[in-house]
């Protein structure tokens, strides 16, 4: 991921209905939900939700697919995994372990599923 990248992306996640839509998001993994039910989940309007799943849809987090007369948004595990490395890569000067098993754990999901 470049730089460019991970600005739009953390610029994506970073207003609190984004921020909820995602989180959300990963919870229900590969087989998301519909932009109904999200906006439902996070008190949006329709309208709301529709821009904020747009800007996570254009920052590569989610992705929406169609689905008769529903477009159903999932997580990108892709893009997640890409924004951890990013964030991850150099932590504390190539040594993990001073950090914690957080940024381990990361890092070995991230290489094991060749991001």
């Amino acid at each position: 991921m470049k730089e460019d990248q991970a600005v739009t992306a953390l610029a994506a996640l970073a207003h609190p209905q984004r921020l909820r839509i995602f989180r959300l998001l990963v919870t229900k993994g590969p087989s998301g939900l519909p932009a109904s039910d999200i906006a439902e989940a996070v008190e949006a309007s329709p309208t709301g939700a529709s821009f904020h799943l747009k800007e996570l849809d254009r920052a590569g987090l989610i992705c929406g697919t169609r689905d008769g007369r529903y477009v159903r948004y999932a997580v990108s595990v892709e893009g997640m995994r890409k924004l951890l490395t990013y964030l991850t890569e150099d932590c504390c000067q190539g040594h993990p372990e001073l950090c914690g098993g957080t940024v381990r754990r990361v890092r070995s999901l991230c290489k094991s599923k060749g991001a």
